[in-house]
């Protein structure tokens, strides 16, 4: 059969001569100069086109029937380690090897590949024959990817890069007979196959790469194993002390170890990245970002379960928040560490517990390491938001904040109050005249525009008074605090008041703690008209001291309008003797102020005694409460409590709990109930009863707390609410406060009062059932 002058039975038994692939078989027996007869024929035929396309279909169908089922074939079964490494390389060994037979093959095809090169048909749209072979061969194994191909992938990189890792490192075997052995391959030092292992593991990477399998086969396996390695180090490393920052040494790690690793891979067995192609220049810096983003966001999540602790730490954890604070910058984790910081305080930190001074240290470490890990405040405020709304319904806070103020001891409160910034309340002013214009920045996107300035600005105690939204509850606390603080020492001294006030009154401005200034003026007053009375003639006349009745007596003199109201006491009747040196007292106050007298709190005060027992002698510092009690006893050893309580004008229950101090300290005996007897004898038994009493009422305030005087100043605002809501049926809180500041804010002594605080008070009169609350508005209740 001929075509046109051209046998077409002869060309095709050519073809497969020169191609046995067409015949099953991948070696040919043509020699070169029959090769050249042939391809004279074929290009005469003008079916080069033709042929080349058979004969690469029948490589593909050779490849996949033959060489890929093979290789596949070997990773089936279950290995441990070293087979698994060892059963992967031999699978790439044959891959290899049976790959090199078509090079002859592939050779022979490329004259076919550049036929007609004036039309440039090939040159365009097609890949070169051995580029084209390489990419049959790529994509038919991947398309006959086993379901478990990856698990001896892994094992061989594992068992190669723990070896890359541990490289001159020894561990010793606990045996009777210690033995070195070697952490890279596991095997004792004589017998170590770490260079062999180096060595095949280099090898299997190059024809890899040869191939251009390497990325395509063993990239994700390569990266799961890396990330394992990355995320084992990094928790290995944060378990570490806080106060060194680890973040430096990490990225080291990750350049001299994993990259490294990675190099060579890629180069086979090179370490020096200069001498590699640009795209594996490429390929290994993208799998660089993909590394050190991972590394990031494994450190920044560790960092973020620890946060609590960092924080609780500060300031000896601030390295870690410095690392965090870079992390944070590369990552998009900070959604992650505001629910997870959030989470940990509300769990470790904001429950009954624990106490309120722990609250707030916690709180002002938050502050402090929160600031660092953001200085635009964003974090700060999203994060504590929840501790700064449970503050508030404790009752014990202001006083807890005040009291920290007024620390003697170091401590964070006590040293920011001596730094004397001035108070930064969220009111919207702004002191643009200290602003650094040069160095500001915009707020990030998620922050609150009204507080900008606010957020900048604030310091540690402002942030704790803006957590009422008002200082004067603070005022008003620290003159209860001081009141306490005067009345409890009883001695004049009040350098250390006047410091703390100096201190206060930077902060809180002069005309806020004005009547705190008349308080300690009137201990100084105190102690000079005392001295006065002491050495008035009319006051020591000397008949008491006769008569064996006489005692000497020092007051502190009040200013009843400028100091904080009083809790409610009954009206205690002292002994006879008692009240008439202290009438005494009275009068000689009275001739030397003249038309001015004084009002005893006989509930309040101090009393030394004597006590004189049969076997002993007891000397004894105590309340006039407690003082009486026992002079009492002086008149009769034994009373009941419904008489004593009748003859001292004390409650039954107040009397019954005041009198348990004596018989702690062994005086008084319960005879019977409600029954008790004098204790002339010493009772050995009560001794370390008496050790171990505890005085409450020594420690309790005996000033009305601050939170109750402001309650009861803001009763004020009650009518003028009652009357809003009357004429005006509903109003949302932002209107009651308005209309308040507009009515019944204005003029001299008009009480203040912050929108946080007004919330506060109107949700406790809907606790209260005054008022009803629903869909944002305020209303009363229909009767």
């Amino acid at each position: 059969m001929s075509v046109d002058g051209i046998n077409a039975e002869g060309i095709l038994r050519d073809v497969r001569h020169a191609f046995p692939i067409l015949e099953g078989k991948v070696q040919s027996q043509c020699s070169d100069d029959e090769y050249s007869r042939i391809l004279e024929g074929i290009k005469r035929a003008n079916v080069a086109d033709r042929v080349r396309a058979v004969v690469i279909e029948e490589i593909k169908f050779h490849i996949r029937q033959q060489v890929a089922p093979a290789f596949w074939s070997k990773f089936s079964g279950n290995f441990d380690e070293e087979q698994g490494f060892e059963q992967f390389r031999r699978a790439v060994d044959d891959l290899y090897s049976r790959l090199l037979e078509f090079l002859p093959l592939l050779k022979r095809l490329e004259p076919l590949g550049v036929v007609n090169e004036a039309q440039g048909r090939f040159q365009g749209q097609n890949l070169n024959i051995l580029a084209q072979f390489k990419l049959i061969v790529r994509s038919t194994l991947l398309s006959q990817l086993p379901v478990a191909h990856d698990v001896i992938i892994e094992q061989f990189y594992k068992i190669a890069l723990n070896v890359f890792c541990n490289t001159d490192s020894l561990t010793v075997d606990s045996g009777e007979v210690a033995a070195l052995q070697c952490a890279g391959c596991n095997k004792e030092v004589d017998s170590c196959q770490c260079q062999m292992i180096v060595y095949m593991f280099h090898e299997t990477n190059r024809k890899l790469i040869e191939l251009e399998l390497l990325e395509r086969l063993v990239g994700n396996v390569l990266t799961s194993l890396i990330y394992v390695r990355i995320r084992d180090h990094v928790h290995r490393v944060c378990d570490r002390s806080l106060d060194v920052s680890q973040l430096s040494s990490l990225e080291t790690w990750l350049e001299t170890v994993v990259l490294s690793w990675l190099t060579r891979i890629f180069s086979g067995g090179s370490s020096k990245s200069v001498s590699l192609d640009s795209k594996i220049k490429d390929a290994i810096f993208k799998f660089k970002r993909k590394l050190s983003y991972y590394l990031y966001e494994t450190y920044t999540n560790i960092r973020i379960s620890q946060l609590f602790n960092i924080i609780i730490e500060y300031p000896d954890s601030q390295p870690a928040i410095e690392d965090l604070r870079i992390c944070l910058e590369r990552t998009d984790l900070r959604k992650a560490l505001i629910t997870s910081l959030q989470e940990a305080l509300k769990t470790r930190l904001l429950h009954p517990g624990v106490n309120t001074p722990d609250i707030l240290t916690a709180y002002i470490a938050a502050i402090k390491a929160l600031r660092q890990l953001d200085p635009t405040g964003v974090l700060l405020e999203t994060v504590t938001e929840p501790i700064k709304s449970y503050l508030r319904s404790r009752s014990d806070t202001v006083r807890c904040v005040v009291s920290g103020l007024l620390d003697d001891f170091p401590s964070d409160l006590a040293d920011e109050l001596v730094k004397g910034e001035s108070l930064q309340l969220d009111d919207g002013s702004v002191d643009e005249e200290n602003e650094d214009w040069e160095k500001w920045m915009p707020d990030p996107v998620d922050a609150d525009p009204a507080k900008s300035n606010q957020r900048r600005m604030s310091d540690i105690i402002s942030m704790l008074v803006n957590v009422y939204g008002s200082q004067d509850l603070f005022v008003n606390e620290y003159r209860t605090l001081l009141a306490d603080r005067l009345l409890s020492q009883l001695n004049y001294h009040t350098d250390r008041e006047i410091r703390h006030l100096e201190l206060l009154k930077r902060r809180f401005g002069e005309n806020q703690l004005h009547y705190c200034e008349v308080m300690l003026k009137d201990i100084y007053d105190s102690k000079r008209i005392d001295g006065l009375i002491q050495t008035n003639p009319t006051y020591n006349t000397g008949e008491e001291s006769s008569s064996g009745s006489g005692f000497s007596t020092s007051a502190l003199i009040l200013s009843a309008q400028f100091w904080p109201p009083f809790k409610e006491e009954w009206k205690l009747e002292l002994p006879k003797f008692v009240q008439n040196q202290l009438d005494k007292y009275v009068k000689t106050f009275e001739t030397l102020k003249g038309n001015r007298t004084l009002c005893w709190k006989p509930h309040l005060g101090n009393v030394n005694l004597e006590i004189q027992l049969r076997d002993r002698k007891v000397d004894i510092s105590v309340t006039p409460i407690h003082a009486t009690i026992i002079i009492h006893f002086q008149e009769k050893n034994q009373w009941n409590v419904e008489e004593l309580a009748e003859v001292m004008h004390v409650p039954p229950t107040i009397l019954r709990r005041k009198i348990s101090f004596w018989v702690s300290q062994g005086l008084l005996k319960e005879i019977e109930n409600d029954v008790f007897l004098l204790q002339e004898d010493s009772n050995t038994k009560n001794r370390s009863v008496a050790e171990q009493c505890v005085e409450e009422e020594e420690v309790e305030s005996v000033m009305a707390s601050a939170s109750d005087q402001r309650e009861e100043e803001l009763q004020v605002f009650w009518s003028y609410i009652v009357g809003m809501l009357t004429n005006l049926d509903s109003m949302p809180l932002e209107r009651i406060h308005q209309m308040l500041k507009m009515f019944a804010s204005q003029g001299p002594g008009a009480v203040e009062c912050g929108l946080p605080e007004l919330r506060h008070f109107l949700d406790k009169k809907v606790r209260e059932h005054q008022l009803l609350f629903s869909g944002g508005l305020y209303r009363l209740p229909k009767l």
